[in-house]
């Protein structure tokens, strides 16, 4: 028999780990329980990734060319649509095919879904590797498919294996399922597990390269926001800390470009967190990078100091906000120093050596337009290297899924139940604010303006009017949702700084785009604002005639104030990726604090 386990990833470089958690701790436990020779049917476990730009059909196709006797679909916010698709087509195509769902999206509306979805035969709530080694274990006493069992009805011994199979199926911790008789079964969610017992996922490589890596060395969390499913587990668990510097030994052996580990709040244990930095320090490979999600404002001193001298490009953090309204904050059940926060935010900036990933909510309770306002201008002031703004996702079985009403939470009906409205925030202003994440996502989070937004802030003096006007801007000229070029990003934003900015500030503008256009690298094609460079070739060769065998590894540009910009391509910043850039001359503009 074959048992497929299918994930449809938000994206190629995705994969799975749930799925492949739950293959490996099943062939483990099972190997253990029916040795060879045991006389027992074998259930193989397959692997089917795809991804949510896959046409269905497509999906369908391989489905079904793998003939599996079981399937089970992977359950997010973010592929439960095209699950769902495939799952009301799959018995026109394989009709003696039993149907299992899993993941969150299906784990706290388990017997409602089954009455929707009636090709469901199962769900498996809540943590899946002991509930689908057990599911393996009850399929063994079957020997076939439940649909394909029903078709050999008069046979006695197989109506025997199917009293035993139904007898394990009634025991079997945190399944839901249609029972014999057509009525609906919920088991209670079983005890969490001990994480040390999950087999490592990673023991061969291939068919991840090119991959992000996802690890986990915790789950649960120890803090209740009201709007995560974290929250809801509060049995913190951690993984033997020797098992796990063995497995990142691993990676950091095969020189794997991204580790991205899933813990909740990594550092929530100083000891587990602390253990695992020094020990991707001190056995660095030079390449790989590992991704953390961490709650900044519990970091001491010492892991302040740990951080402050890893190679550039080792670790990046991904750190929560949300929001810094104190009302808001404590609705939310959210546990947050923000003070503490900004100084630590601050301190690890001025390292220069981490890339850091700050997180905005909108949407939330008792955040309104203007409140939004001040807690985007508090974030962006730490100056991450990516600002996330974010949209209120209303999960089921959340705390703030049951405070909707109160809340006055107007959300999508399909998934990812992103909000549309509240109490405090209306649906125009839901829009204002997708026009503003849109352009930060362009202008910012890119990180190809950086010079160019930092200039503009002497201006506009308040970042979000800046994002908010640009968005107006877009908006007006109907450049919104069309596909633009890079150097028309930049054609873009000068003409939009250009109608509102006068003389001087202009000229400054001008040179701070031209460094961020060649920072990033040797462009081919110039805007059209850009200065022209033929009055000047002869001065900038008489200024680098070492450098004139280097061709596009360097280039030298005057700026409208004067000075002459030399970007070196071979020299990069380890953090930012971007090109050494030099002030070639007048030596006076060359020392003073002005544009470039």
């Amino acid at each position: 028999m074959k048992f497929l386990l299918a994930a449809v990833n938000a994206k190629y470089i995705h994969s799975n780990p749930g799925i492949y958690s739950l293959k490996a701790y099943a062939e483990r436990t099972r190997g253990d329980l029916f040795p060879e020779g045991a006389g027992l049917p074998s259930v193989h476990v397959e692997i089917g990734e795809y991804t949510i730009n896959n046409q269905m059909e497509q999906i369908l196709e391989d489905i079904y060319r793998r003939k599996p006797d079981m399937v089970g679909f992977s359950c997010y916010i973010w592929n439960i649509v095209p699950c769902l698709e495939l799952v009301r087509d799959l018995h026109k195509v394989l009709p003696d095919t039993d149907i299992w769902l899993g993941g969150p999206e299906v784990s706290f509306d388990a017997p409602e879904l089954l009455l929707r979805e009636p090709e469901v035969l199962g769900i498996m709530k809540g943590e899946g590797e002991e509930t689908f080694a057990a599911l393996l274990n009850c399929y063994e006493k079957l020997g076939m498919s439940v649909r394909k069992s029903v078709g050999m009805s008069g046979c006695r011994d197989q109506e025997k294996k199917e009293e035993e199979f139904w007898e394990s199926l009634s025991s079997l911790p945190a399944a839901a399922y249609r029972g014999k008789d057509g009525t609906i079964q919920d088991h209670p969610v079983r005890p969490v597990m001990d994480m040390s017992r999950i087999p490592f996922l990673y023991s061969r490589l291939e068919g991840f390269e090119n991959r992000i890596i996802y690890y986990e060395s915790s789950r649960g969390c120890p803090f209740s926001c009201s709007y995560c499913l974290s929250s809801v587990d509060k049995s913190v668990r951690f993984r033997d800390l020797e098992l796990v510097k063995r497995e990142l030994d691993y990676f950091l052996e095969n020189r794997v470009p991204q580790v991205k580990f899933v813990d909740r709040t990594f550092n929530c244990r100083k000891s587990h967190a602390l253990e695992i930095w020094r020990h991707i320090k001190e056995h660095d490979n030079g390449v790989t990078n590992f991704h953390f999600e961490i709650a900044a404002d519990l970091l001491d001193e010492e892991e302040l100091e740990l951080i402050g001298i890893m190679r550039p490009g080792l670790i990046q953090l991904e750190i929560g906000v949300q929001s810094t309204n104190p009302r808001t904050i404590r609705e939310i059940h959210r546990v947050m120093d923000l003070e503490r926060l900004k100084k630590v935010v601050v301190r690890i900036n001025a390292g220069h050596n981490v890339h850091q990933h700050l997180d905005l909510i909108a949407g939330l309770p008792w955040e309104d337009y203007s409140s939004f306002h001040r807690s985007f201008n508090e974030v962006y002031a730490m100056e991450p290297e990516q600002l996330q703004l974010g949209f209120l996702k209303v999960l089921k079985g959340s705390f703030m899924y049951e405070q909707a009403e109160n809340y006055g939470l107007v959300y999508r009906d399909k998934p990812p139940y992103e909000v549309l409205s509240t109490k405090w925030l209306s649906y125009d202003d839901v829009l204002k604010l997708k026009g503003i994440e849109n352009m930060v996502e362009v202008y910012y989070n890119s990180g190809q303006f950086t010079r160019t937004l930092k200039y503009l802030e002497d201006w506009w003096k308040d970042a979000f009017v800046l994002y908010e006007q640009l968005a107006d801007y877009y908006e007006q000229r109907g450049l919104t949702g069309l596909n633009h070029s890079r150097l028309a990003r930049y054609e873009i934003l000068h003409d939009f700084v250009e109608e509102r900015t006068e003389g001087e500030f202009l000229m400054g503008a001008e040179d701070a785009l031209m460094c961020d256009l060649y920072l990033r690298e040797n462009a081919k094609s110039r805007p059209s604002f850009a200065l022209d460079q033929s009055p000047y070739k002869e001065k900038i060769r008489s200024l680098t005639p070492e450098l004139r065998g280097l061709g596009t590894r360097v280039h030298a540009e005057v700026l409208r104030s004067g000075k002459i910009m030399l970007f070196d391509y071979r020299k990069r910043d380890p953090l930012t990726h971007n090109a050494e850039m030099i002030c070639l001359e007048p030596e006076k503009a060359c020392l003073e604090e002005t544009t470039c």
